[in-house]
């Protein structure tokens, strides 16, 4: 376990490094044409380091700060994976250049273990494509497989990559809400009519982050149904297949009949395994897509260290068991904050799976906005979230908490924010105005 302060290590391009309108080197004069860079002002400021550097700011004045902003898994990887990279890294063959797809035994294990999970038959040299993390492989594919002005369909809120793989690739971006207590489906088609022509891809991701949504009964059969009639792709990010509460089982899109057919599906080791700064993950699925996204990376790397998918193979050929205990520590931590909240007065909904909670703002704090009720939760109760705009526009009256700290700093988290709340009920003494 951490103390949650080992995150301030991890940095992420601040509003003066990505703006809205141009890149800009540190210590440089306003850049002139030439340094403008066309791609990168498509992407907006990274509203997630404001929250971040009011943190660091706060534990540099010994200010004790409970962080469940960022998704960054706090346990460690299981010994015998990490035994498995010590013995790969001291053989200097390993050292050399590795394959950008993943080494054969890699992909071998990786179809297995599907066999194993999900009941779902991969071909490891055509249907299966080991990627640097899941990140990686979401923002390749969509540089394998859009052509500029291409439309796709992809939720919001949702992971920031999911939009902006598409964005930075040219794509016209069509989005359906991913809102809890409405109809997926009819969203989903409402956005694919509302894209202005034909659509060549739509994204899907459950259990999502930020909402902890999973996926309604029969989503993925009418999902290939309509992609095999309207000849669009779909991919699904399956990050938190494994992280599960309450007996709920999360099914992968692949094992839908006919699924392999339109799609594919991405899994990443990072939080089933305790893997998170190893940047393992991998997409399987429809054999043109992988071939596209394979053929692209030849280009552009090595593939992850070779020890590191040494090691992965360990994982999923040998610690079946292991995402189960790990989804448990989640749940209990999860149960923990969703009582907590409770008791504070705090509405909000016990999640189904993700290691995330989805937190609708209080009413007195709805006009602030979840930028600011985020630094506000920072500064008056000492507890960091994930403000709900970074997630897209839809999410702007949401905070995201992360189970990243022990089961002891989440009840000491719910109890600073009892605390803040008590205080902020209209006509209460001291409340923030």
């Amino acid at each position: 376990m951490t103390d949650g302060r080992a995150s301030e290590e991890v940095s992420e391009p601040s509003p003066e490094v990505v703006s809205g309108f141009c890149f800009r080197m540190p210590g440089r004069k306003a850049p002139s044409a030439m340094m403008e860079f066309k791609r990168i002002t498509q992407l907006p400021p990274y509203v997630f380091s404001a929250v971040n550097e009011l943190k660091v700011a706060a534990r540099r004045r010994g200010e004790d700060i409970i962080d469940l902003g960022m998704g960054n898994p706090d346990l460690p990887t299981p010994p015998p994976i990490v035994d498995k990279l010590v013995e790969a890294v001291r053989n200097g063959k390993n050292h050399r250049y590795s394959a950008s797809r993943g080494i054969p035994r890699l992909r071998e294990a990786i179809a297995a273990w599907y066999a194993r999970r999900h009941g779902v038959t991969l071909d490891p040299d055509t249907e299966t494509v080991v990627t640097i993390g899941s990140k990686e492989g979401l923002a390749h594919l969509s540089l394998a497989t859009i052509d500029p002005g291409d439309r796709v369909v992809v939720p919001n809120p949702s992971y920031p990559i999911h939009s902006f793989s598409f964005v930075l690739a040219g794509a016209s971006v069509t989005h359906y809400p991913m809102i809890p207590g409405r109809d997926v489906w009819e969203d989903i088609v409402e956005a694919l009519d509302r894209a202005g022509g034909p659509v060549k891809a739509l994204l899907l991701c459950f259990p999502h982050n930020p909402t902890a949504m999973t996926a309604p009964e029969g989503l993925f059969e009418k999902v290939v149904a309509l992609a095999k009639e309207r000849n669009f792709y779909v991919i699904h990010d399956l990050a938190y297949a494994d992280i599960t509460f309450d007996g709920y089982r999360a099914p992968s899109f692949l094992s839908t009949p006919g699924a392999k057919d339109v799609g594919v599906e991405f899994y990443t080791l990072s939080k089933s395994y305790n893997m998170p700064g190893w940047r393992v993950g991998f997409c399987v699925g429809n054999r043109e897509i992988v071939n596209a996204l394979t053929r692209l990376k030849s280009y552009l790397d090595y593939g992850t260290f070779q020890p590191i998918q040494i090691a992965s193979i360990i994982a999923l050929n040998q610690m079946d068991d292991f995402p189960a205990q790990i989804a448990k520590v989640y749940e209990r931590r999860c149960h923990v904050l969703v009582d907590g909240l409770l008791r504070s007065g705090w509405d909000v909904v016990l999640p189904k799976g993700s290691m995330f909670v989805w937190a609708k703002i209080p009413p007195q704090f709805e006009e602030r906005g979840s930028l600011e009720f985020s630094k506000l939760l920072m500064s008056e109760a000492q507890v960091g979230v994930s403000p709900g705009i970074g997630f897209g526009s839809m999410g702007d009256d949401h905070v995201r908490f992360a189970l990243v700290e022990n089961e002891s700093r989440i009840r000491q988290a719910t109890m600073n924010i009892r605390r803040f709340l008590s205080k902020s009920r209209p006509g209460m003494v001291g409340a923030p105005q």
